[in-house]
């Protein structure tokens, strides 16, 4: 039985792996696909016509055009960048949809994966809260949602117009966007933001 399981656990390089290591490419995980310019509501109909998981965050942007029209565009919250939902060996299948580029990477040139927990708060709390883009921040008052939407998630507490912003980043991607967040919905996660007032927005 020990001779089978370890012709089982054998790749296509003759070396063993251990079980772990093998279901690691056969279950589905949550990766970004970075994609041409303005094209991500295309991909996301190729991704949609071929049964592919997916989710395009998006925020609301209110437009004026010269006639004095007003409309309201739905625009990616992170642009070139969607959100897919494949296992390991699927990356070629996503990388064939027009308007794919690549899949990011993390260390020595693998796909890296994102937490399942972070995909789910955004696809489940976005929807509830107005976000927009926001300039990649790295420093700040740190500060943790305790509840409502959003829940759980890490970020940095901006100012803006005398209310508060909530900065997530994804590091993956190095891109950032802000959340409308009420001071009682956040705990500080470091001493700087413990000495800061969240409440006082004079």
């Amino acid at each position: 039985m020990a001779e089978i399981k370890c012709r089982e656990n054998l790749l296509h390089g003759g070396e063993p792996v251990s079980e772990s290591a093998q279901d690691m490419h056969f279950v589905p995980k949550w990766f970004v696909a970075f994609t041409s310019p303005r094209h991500e509501k295309r991909v996301e109909q190729h991704l949609r016509q071929r049964d592919v998981e997916h989710y395009l965050p998006v925020y609301h942007s209110p437009r004026k055009w010269r006639n004095g029209s007003k409309v309201v565009l739905d625009l990616p919250l992170f642009p070139s960048y969607i959100f897919v939902r494949i296992k390991r060996t699927e990356r070629v299948r996503v990388l064939e949809v027009p308007g794919v580029l690549a899949i990011v990477g993390g260390t020595a040139g693998e796909m890296a994966p994102l937490p399942d927990v972070e995909v789910e708060a955004l696809r489940t709390g976005l929807n509830l809260r107005r976000a927009e883009p926001h300039p990649l921040l790295t420093i700040g008052q740190r500060a943790r949602i305790r509840s409502g939407a959003l829940a759980g998630l890490e970020g940095i507490v901006v100012r803006k117009n005398n209310s508060l912003r909530f900065v997530l980043t994804m590091d993956l991607i190095m891109q950032s966007i802000a959340v409308e967040v009420d001071a009682e919905e956040l705990e500080p996660i470091d001493s700087k933001a413990l000495n800061c007032s969240w409440g006082n927005r004079s």
